[in-house]
């Protein structure tokens, strides 16, 4: 009974650690000098950027291309991540800044059509949203998020050049002082 308890207890043990590894490996870069927010050293993303399209919740397509020729914030985010949800309004108060200099902010929802119409009835955004599924998961990674997570954030130049991006939440001092490289 006593060896029964302790197997449990080694089961148990391995088991969280083997959870911890898990969580570290899918939330840590594989380049540590790359976690959190970087200068992207002014490369230009994947060149059929400008040739999506996205349909947005209320059912009308967004072309990419009407934004290009602009900076752009470019947000990947989900209705079930709890990090995306939280910097929200941040990213909303930063819209008028970034379009005072003749830019967009731009949320792509890797989620589905319904969860993001009923967030967005709850918590409205001023920013434009586009359901970007699969594709914008495509999108990120070829924008830099080589693990895939999110929130995900890309701030592209009006030349189209990735400026900045961050893999977690951004803060609203973060997102101002993205600013100067525009």
């Amino acid at each position: 009974m006593k060896r029964r308890h302790t197997l449990g207890l080694l089961a148990a043990g391995i088991a969280a650690a083997a959870g911890g590894l898990a969580w570290r490996l899918a939330n840590e870069p594989a380049d540590p000098a790359a976690a959190g927010s970087s200068p992207a050293g002014g490369e230009l993303p994947h060149a059929g950027l400008w040739q999506m399209r996205f349909t947005q919740p209320d059912g009308s397509e967004l072309a990419m291309s009407s934004l290009r020729g602009r900076p752009l914030l470019l947000n990947f985010w989900a209705t079930w991540c709890p990090p995306c949800v939280k910097e929200m309004p941040e990213l909303d108060q930063f819209r008028p800044l970034l379009q005072a200099r003749g830019g967009e902010v731009l949320g792509l929802a890797l989620d589905g059509p319904t969860p993001v119409r009923e967030f967005l009835r709850r918590t409205p955004v001023s920013y434009p949203i586009a359901l970007a599924g699969l594709q914008g998961s495509d999108l990120g990674r070829q924008l830099g998020n080589d693990r895939g997570g999110l929130p995900f954030t890309v701030l592209l130049g009006a030349g189209g050049q990735v400026l900045q991006r961050k893999s977690g939440e951004t803060t609203a001092a973060e997102l101002q002082g993205w600013l100067p490289l525009l």
